[in-house]
């Protein structure tokens, strides 16, 4: 091998921009959680024949990668494009027009089909809707997205002069949008606001962290506000200034009160209450109730592309985190009355 690639005969199938804030990690760990369903022997070998290169130079498997490296991977076949199969699944759109449509996306569905998941997303179902209800040529754009086991609004554009226009709204953090969030742990103020970056963390790089260090990630904003106490627990209303990834579960977890039974941030353990063990089967039954974090994106108001005028839709909550919030109001009414 001559360290050349023969571009004319490879494909660049992915290019990836390491963080700022990454620190030094070879470069088969670090593609291993860029690349779903790579194995780390599948990296090897492909740096072992000049299939991957960072800053324009071929590297091999202990290369460390470091901050602003820009990771190409080369292989022999095209990039894969995901073929959007219309599927008969039910969705509960609460709004549609020409132009937009807005969906209450339920917990488990992932929006968007990836590699490793090709169906079963929101996508697909709007695909078949869309078939039956609009035109050949009508498909769903997405503006924003919501985390698979997160429910509630989304706006899904229907032509790309709405998606356009949309989109520049959430780029301006002129869009409103409220989040309704369970947490551990009571809160000493009433209101607040948590202003940290958001960027992956440089431990475990399939989750998200918040940083102090504005140097590291993006600029994150969250607007919180107290619903009503539990004691253990805490009900939040939140608002997003700014939309990024896993952002309010980020964000709370670095407050330290991570979302009610989010397992990828810590909040699938009893993290504050009594050791009895019948407070402990109330809480295990409250997480056999709702399986996911208990995170509902309950409104959504946003001009509208075409007519201008100011909309909002609002959502009721799941029954999972319905049926939570009334066990903790029954536990803590229980509780007061027994002196407790």
């Amino acid at each position: 091998m001559t360290g050349e690639l023969n571009t004319e005969e490879l494909y660049e199938n992915y290019r990836i921009v390491v963080d700022k804030g990454q620190s030094p990690l070879r470069i088969d760990k670090y593609l291993m959680v860029r690349i779903e369903n790579a194995s780390r022997n599948k990296i090897q070998q492909a740096a072992h024949a000049d299939c991957i290169k960072v800053n324009s130079k071929s590297v091999k498997p202990n290369y460390k990668v470091k901050p602003n490296d820009v990771i190409q991977v080369f292989l022999t076949t095209e990039p894969r494009e995901i073929e959007i199969i219309p599927q008969q699944i039910p969705l509960d759109i609460i709004y549609e027009d020409d132009d937009l449509l807005i969906v209450n996306k339920p917990a488990g569905m992932v929006v968007h089909p990836a590699y490793g998941n090709y169906d079963g997303t929101l996508v697909n179902a709007l695909e078949w809707h869309f078939q039956h209800t609009a035109s050949k040529e009508t498909h769903p754009l997405l503006v924003h997205r919501i985390d698979k086991d997160t429910t509630g609004l989304l706006v899904v554009a229907k032509n790309e002069t709405a998606q356009t226009l949309l989109a520049k709204q959430f780029y301006y953090h002129t869009i409103e949008r409220t989040y309704t969030a369970l947490v551990w742990g009571d809160f000493s103020e009433d209101e607040g606001t948590i202003d940290r970056n958001v960027a992956r963390d440089q431990k475990d790089r399939k989750i998200m962290a918040a940083y102090d260090d504005s140097s590291i990630g993006k600029h994150a904003v969250t607007h919180w506000k107290v619903k009503e106490r539990f004691g253990y627990t805490t009900l939040l209303q939140c608002n997003l200034e700014t939309g990024r990834t896993h952002q309010i579960r980020v964000h709370l977890k670095s407050e330290g009160h991570p979302l009610f039974n989010d397992s990828t941030y810590g909040g699938d353990k009893i993290l504050k209450g009594t050791t009895f063990s019948k407070y402990k089967q109330f809480i295990l039954n409250c997480f056999d109730i709702l399986p996911r974090q208990a995170l509902h994106a309950t409104t959504l108001g946003f001009q509208h592309p075409a007519t201008k005028e100011n909309v909002f839709f609002s959502s009721q909550l799941p029954n999972d985190m319905a049926q939570v919030l009334d066990k903790w109001r029954k536990y803590v009414d229980a509780n007061s009355k027994s002196g407790e």
